[in-house]
């Protein structure tokens, strides 16, 4: 019998509180993939409050068991960067049109601050947790995190954007280019998502790497991968846009899975 344990760069063991605590994660991803699936069955305006909701409790699941497993200075670091990342390059984009292109936003996804509705924060700060964890098990480096974590991250806008557009949360303004098989979403934003993802987990990375019980990340990150590919193949009849994420995202999540499998950290 063998204990396998990163040892790299600022590892350490985290440590688990006792009682009901360890569950409020597990019960708040639950909450998500309820509410997700729902929302691939209901009409267009339960969607929209089904699309709040479910970004909330991702994000609460994800900030939860950061705090429970990696303690509060973690917690605290993580949240700051990840949400103020978020809200600055997403207030530079709708205003120069530098990164992702030109787009608005609407006012489906509720308050906005600088023009940016206070959920889309909350997404890049929700995915970015389990992204990142995902990058530090396969790599050691912290440019190489860099790399994978944000090739995974930006991967996930291949089904984002499509789905968010025809819920007409967002809309472009001039498209140009685009990746053959995703029609209405310019070439330049997937672009612009991968140099700022690139730059979200190196600063993620900054922070000590602690070794930990991750069934939630894992769990949804799983979840994330799987019911986007089914829904865009099947519920929504976007096979390429399935087959555009399936590839991208498979890329990272594949090998992790393997890592993930056959060295358990516990």
């Amino acid at each position: 019998m063998s204990v396998r344990v990163y040892t790299g760069r600022h590892s350490d063991r985290g440590s688990s509180p006792s009682g009901w605590l360890p569950y409020v994660p597990w019960a708040l991803a639950g909450l998500t993939i309820t509410g997700q699936i729902i929302w691939v069955l209901v009409g267009d305006q339960p969607r929209i409050a089904l699309t709040i909701g479910t970004v909330v409790t991702f994000f609460l699941a994800s900030a939860t068991h950061a705090y429970l497993s990696r303690g509060l200075s973690w917690t605290a670091g993580y949240l700051a960067i990840s949400l103020g990342f978020g809200l600055v390059i997403e207030a530079i984009g709708t205003a120069t049109r530098f990164p992702f292109g030109d787009y608005t936003y609407t006012s489906v996804l509720g308050p906005a601050v600088l023009g940016v509705p206070i959920l889309i924060p909350l997404a890049w700060s929700m995915m970015a947790y389990p992204c990142l964890l995902a990058a530090q098990r396969l790599v050691g480096s912290g440019l190489a995190t860099a790399l994978v974590g944000g090739w995974l991250f930006a991967s996930w806008d291949l089904f984002l954007d499509p789905q968010m557009v025809s819920a007409g949360a967002w809309q472009w303004n001039s498209v140009g280019w685009v990746l053959p098989g995703i029609p209405g979403i310019p070439l330049q934003n997937f672009l612009g998502w991968l140099l700022m993802a690139f730059v979200l987990m190196w600063l993620l990375d900054r922070l000590p790497r602690k070794v930990v019980k991750d069934g939630v990340p894992t769990l949804l990150l799983t979840w994330v991968y799987l019911s986007n590919v089914l829904a865009a193949a099947v519920f929504f009849g976007r096979p390429t846009v399935a087959l555009w994420g399936a590839v991208c995202m498979g890329i990272v999540l594949i090998p992790w899975w393997w890592r993930s499998w056959s060295q358990p950290q516990w």
